[in-house]
């Protein structure tokens, strides 16, 4: 075979091969982020300051007191999850 034409066979061949590879990875990959929240729309945050909410963290025991309320998503501090506390709100 010629090399003028092995060369261009060989460069077009390691194209199609990396393509495909690159196409394998992003569908083993899963859905872009966000993806899949297309069918209801964002909750709009929800004054909660009155409520007396607050995240607790359970190994030091620092706390974040909630005043807005939106999609809850339970952060971790000390590497554990925090506990979501309600308590009596102050007279």
């Amino acid at each position: 075979m010629p090399v003028w034409i092995a060369i261009p066979g060989a460069l077009v061949l390691g194209y199609v091969v990396w393509r495909l590879g690159m196409a394998t990875l992003r569908a083993l990959s899963g859905p872009a982020p966000g993806a899949l929240d297309t069918e209801r729309p964002p909750a709009e945050p929800e004054d909660v300051a009155d409520l007396e909410v607050y995240l607790v963290c359970g190994e030091c025991g620092t706390e974040f007191k909630v005043s807005r309320l939106g999609e809850l998503q339970i952060p971790r501090h000390c590497g554990e999850k925090m506990h979501v506390v309600r308590r009596a709100a102050e007279a």
